[in-house]
């Protein structure tokens, strides 16, 4: 409960302002979080899961983090995460023809440190976007991402290494 009041009174504040407020706010919410770090307005935070958000990274307007108890998602240090970025951890297991949508389940989701996300981008569960990575505007990240790569598409896919 104490999440989705938190998530309302971010809601509130200017989107791009007062992130030592922000940053108290959340850590009563207990999301673990990393000195420097900017997580800004009109992004909200669904379930009572484990989010950790290393050293000064920023989170943009409008992300959408879903976590889960069963798993974490990790967020590194000196990541830029485009607005309208969303991370699910929770799926189904495909169901009978009744229910398609079977069992759920979750994954956990590990971002590490100096990664750029673009914005709209949608990171799934069971996912690590290695060290130094750019994953471009609009991509559907389902699988690893290897260290120093740039991705992009639906689903994302390697466009070339990086330096």
């Amino acid at each position: 409960m104490i999440r989705h009041i938190v998530n309302i009174f971010l809601w509130s504040l200017p989107p791009t302002r007062l992130f030592l407020l922000r940053n108290f706010l959340l850590k009563i919410a207990g999301i673990k979080l990393g000195r420097g770090v900017s997580f800004c307005g009109r992004s909200w935070i669904y379930g009572r899961g484990n989010l950790s958000i290393g050293d000064d990274t920023w989170i943009s307007p409008g992300a959408l983090i879903f976590t889960n108890t069963e798993v974490d998602i990790t967020i590194g240090k000196s990541c830029d995460i485009g607005p309208g970025v969303e991370f699910i951890t929770g799926s189904h297991h495909l169901g009978s023809s009744a229910r398609r949508a079977g069992t759920g389940f979750a994954k956990a989701i590990t971002v590490e440190d100096g990664v750029w996300i673009g914005a709209s981008c949608l990171i799934l569960g069971g996912v690590i976007i290695g060290k130094g990575s750019v994953v471009g505007a609009g991509a559907l990240v389902k699988s690893d991402v290897l260290p120093n790569t740039l991705v992009a598409g639906v689903p994302a896919v390697v466009k070339r290494s990086l330096p």
